[in-house]
């Protein structure tokens, strides 16, 4: 029997096709598969996938995005069509790394981005926060189903009364590299108690499962190992861009609490979405919250230019998302 592909091929979850890729180069030589969507000189926009997942799980949002903005998606090392590296390649410091390569080879000289991050993706954007290549080329950020420490002990994929008991059996799934097997209903199951909500459909759920399961079980324990010990609070408190942040009310895995922690530590807050019974997979539960947060933040701190070049102001309140209709009512929060 052939083995599925790493991603669902049709539907609105399929990844499109880009308009160019290439490969970015870490400064430890890792390298990095990236695709460019849209058009050229439109405002840009790079995101950065989380744990487990691929260019691909960012389908959605790319689709709604791409008619009018440069879209960048990149696999992290490991992920997707990025080679794995070495036990030593893994580390929030390579994180930053991979994301500046990425931003110097796909913007050009004096553009600049919303970067936008979900899970481990957001984590990338707290950990290059002292990066001056980040201050220079992003004009903005979102931050989306993301914490900055103690992921073991706040998950509630393990619903243990004990903060102790949480921790230790929620970093044995985060080291864990036993094979997750085939895409099966049982499989599926799993995955969506996990990490979506309740309300997710059979083709979310598909899509989410496709990506996840496609991951290299020791990618997966080499990148939870780092996880689990993950410390970022410090670089949440310097990271210097206007930022949002996104988060579902149902989330398992970064529940609602690292969100508002993270809105209490940003020097430049610009708003808390919460999205009403989604799961930790906002961009594909959800994916119109995501890329219309993502247009406001475009709006507002590259004026719209359509050139991508334009300095953010760092003033003014946080935008709502123009979300299309039809989608679940949302809860704004701003600072």
């Amino acid at each position: 029997m052939s083995r599925r592909p790493a991603h669902v091929t049709s539907g609105p979850y399929a990844p499109p096709v880009p308009r160019t890729t290439l490969t970015a180069t870490s400064a430890d030589g890792a390298r990095l598969y990236t695709e460019v969507h849209g058009p050229e000189s439109a405002p840009a926009v790079v995101l950065a996938h989380g744990w487990t997942c691929s260019t691909a799980f960012w389908a959605p949002v790319v689709r709604e995005l791409a008619t009018d903005h440069k879209v960048v998606v990149y696999d992290q090392r490991g992920h997707g069509r990025s080679p794995a590296a070495g036990p030593a390649g893994h580390s929030t410091h390579v994180l930053a790394d991979d994301l500046v390569a990425v931003l110097e080879a796909t913007l050009e000289a004096g553009e600049r981005a919303v970067v936008g991050g979900h899970s481990m993706g957001g984590m990338t954007i707290m950990a290059a926060a002292e990066r001056p290549q980040l201050r220079e080329r992003a004009a903005a950020a979102l931050l989306c189903s993301t914490g900055s420490a103690d992921l073991p002990a706040e998950s509630r994929v393990f619903p243990l009364r004990s903060p102790q008991g949480r921790r230790r059996a929620h970093r044995l799934l985060l080291r864990s590299r036993a094979p997750l097997g085939p895409v099966s209903p049982l499989a599926k199951r799993a995955l969506k108690y996990a990490t979506m909500g309740p309300g997710a459909t059979a083709e979310q759920i598909e899509a989410c499962a496709r990506i996840v399961h496609a991951c290299p079980a020791g990618v997966r324990a080499r990148w939870g190992t780092v996880l689990a010990g993950l410390e970022l609070t410090g670089g949440v408190s310097r990271l210097e861009l206007p930022t949002a942040v996104l988060a579902g009310t149902a989330d398992r895995l970064t529940p609602l609490v690292h969100a508002r922690r993270l809105a209490s530590v940003l020097p430049d807050f610009r708003g808390l979405t919460e999205l009403p019974g989604l799961g930790h997979m906002t961009p594909i539960e959800d994916p119109g919250a995501v890329s219309g947060r993502l247009r406001a933040l475009v709006q507002d701190h590259l004026h719209g230019t359509g050139t991508g070049t334009g300095t953010g102001t760092g003033s003014g309140p946080a935008a709502t998302a123009e979300v299309p209709s039809g989608t679940r009512q949302k809860k704004e929060k701003t600072a």
